[in-house]
């Protein structure tokens, strides 16, 4: 199962409660029709119905069935810039 780092999770958390304004919100990631490793990744206040949902500390990731597949062995991380854009990464499970 895709793990969330302490960074992620506090990005996820942040970037959720100001879209979304809900403590159900989250970050879902869902692969693209055409390539299974390409990802689209949106804020949405709840998860869908088939979304496997991942925690961390409050944060929450939902993922698509076939995301979920295929980040099953990967960590999602984040680093914030200097100007406090926020950029996700995906890295081989430690």
């Amino acid at each position: 199962m895709l793990t969330i780092t302490d960074n992620a999770a506090t990005a996820v958390k942040d970037l959720a409660g100001r879209t979304t304004g809900t403590e159900t919100g989250g970050l879902r990631i869902a692969t693209t029709e055409a390539d299974r490793s390409n990802f689209e990744v949106t804020v949405i206040p709840a998860p869908e119905a088939d979304d496997q949902v991942v925690e961390n500390d409050g944060a929450q990731v939902f993922l698509e069935r076939i995301a979920a597949e295929v980040l099953a062995d990967k960590r999602l991380d984040a680093t914030t810039d200097t100007e406090g854009a926020v950029r996700f990464s995906i890295l081989n499970a430690a």
